[in-house]
């Protein structure tokens, strides 16, 4: 099993991910009373799809990782800009629970702190130390990935969502 995924990786270590369409319609009721309705003009216009999506992706992410600084705003930005990539248009609750995390006073403390952690290669660290209404495993280590900005050559943090996570589960047996 462990040779089959060591296979998987080489084959796929190079891939790019496709850019993430999202409706801003959609998000920008949850987002302006936290003065974050402006995120929703990251990435460019979506050319297919209904008018008004637009298309996200990692680079968009990584451009507003190296902005964002110790700027609790711009931490905040960033997360906000995590939680609609990894939405998509397919998580319908992907809103309501950034609004939450948004709405939870630990918010500044847990992204600088997380953040930290994992630039700090304390990636279980930042595992334990994550906690905000609204986010889960999926989507927290999601922003792990995001703010990780180390040398490709460090034990860079992954995004452990659930499919990932069921899929390591099942291999258990084979990883003894």
């Amino acid at each position: 099993m462990v040779e089959q995924l060591q296979r998987l990786v080489v084959r796929y270590g190079e891939s790019v991910q496709k850019p993430v369409r999202f409706r801003p319609g959609t998000w920008r009721p949850r987002l302006v009373s936290h003065g974050a309705a402006h995120v929703l003009d990251i990435g460019v216009e979506s050319a297919s799809g209904p008018g008004g999506d637009r298309l996200i992706d990692r680079g968009d992410l990584a451009r507003l990782r190296d902005h964002a600084g110790d700027d609790a705003d711009g931490l905040r930005d960033l997360f906000v800009a995590v939680m609609i990539w990894g939405s998509g248009t397919t998580n319908g609750r992907g809103p309501r629970y950034t609004e939450a995390a948004l709405s939870d006073p630990r918010l500044p403390g847990v992204l600088r702190t997380t953040r930290e952690a994992v630039r700090g290669g304390d990636l279980s660290g930042a595992y334990r130390q994550f906690a905000l209404k609204g986010v889960g495993r999926s989507f927290f280590t999601k922003w792990f990935a995001a703010v990780d900005d180390r040398e490709a050559t460090c034990d860079r943090a992954l995004i452990l969502d659930d499919r990932v996570f069921r899929s390591l589960n099942a291999c258990h047996t084979g990883l003894a």
